[in-house]
């Protein structure tokens, strides 16, 4: 049993090692990766800051409430990624090669959302960066900052196992980008990332307060800026559990019996 997981555990890194390799070795990938993030932090503040605002708690600015949403947002659709890009994989026969060497079955997946969890937190800091240079700050101190982080990542791997199986099942990148797009939009906007949830309809309130989303923004949020943080943080991680105990043995499963 140990060698088992000493075996999978060293093979997932080697193709966690190879995917992060393929994608420091697009320039033009990790560009575009860094600057929607960052169009969204300046966008977002500036445009919808001065109307929002008064909806806000008193002494809350809306840079400080947004920010922790953006992390959320840019997480979920940074998980779509992993649909398109275990979907090229196979498009290419790179899955095929794969699966005719002596390694373990799940370390493909595993390795793949591994490098997916190690780029979703550098583009976290990245926006963190960016946000102190417009006014964000991390109002509770270091340790619930490094939290609420940890939080936001944690989540975002949990959905990337999500589309793992959708690229897994998709018949192309293109079905895989369509699918992923279908799934987030709606539960990212439908949310609390931009805006309160009590400013919006009765019917979307009873969507947005039952959504992984908005719990995952508002356990950031309170741990950067304060707030009831358990209220929320239960469920994030009872999300987060769900997801991964359901999905993680689907798509070992179905990547076994790939034809």
């Amino acid at each position: 049993m140990v060698a088992q997981l000493a075996w999978t555990l060293r093979d997932g890194y080697v193709v966690s090692v190879r995917n992060m390799r393929h994608f420091t070795r697009q320039p033009q990938l990790l560009l575009f990766s860094t600057i929607q993030p960052i169009m969204f932090v300046l966008l977002f503040s500036y445009v919808f800051g001065g109307a929002i605002g008064g909806s806000l708690p008193d002494g809350v600015s809306y840079k400080d409430f947004l920010l922790p949403g953006i992390f959320v947002q840019s997480t979920a659709f940074r998980a779509t990624q992993t649909a398109i890009g275990l979907s090229e994989d196979m498009k290419r026969g790179v899955i095929d090669r794969f699966r005719s060497m002596p390694m373990a079955r799940s370390a493909v997946l595993a390795g793949r959302t591994l490098a997916d969890l190690v780029r979703t937190i550098f583009v976290i800091v990245l926006m963190t960066v960016v946000g102190y240079a417009i006014g964000f700050r991390f109002g509770e101190g270091p340790f619930e900052a490094v939290v609420s982080i940890l939080v936001v990542a944690a989540f975002g791997y949990a959905l990337s196992w999500i589309f793992v199986y959708v690229g897994l099942i998709a018949k192309g990148p293109e079905a895989a980008q369509s699918a992923g797009f279908v799934a987030i939009f709606p539960l990212v906007f439908a949310s609390s990332i931009f805006v309160p949830v009590d400013t919006m309809p009765d019917w979307l309130q009873a969507i947005a307060n039952v959504s992984p989303v908005t719990a995952t923004a508002d356990a950031a949020r309170a741990l950067a800026i304060g707030g009831d943080v358990w209220s929320s943080l239960w469920q994030v991680l009872a999300w987060v559990g769900g997801i991964l105990l359901v999905f993680v043995p689907l798509c070992v499963r179905k990547y076994r019996r790939l034809q």
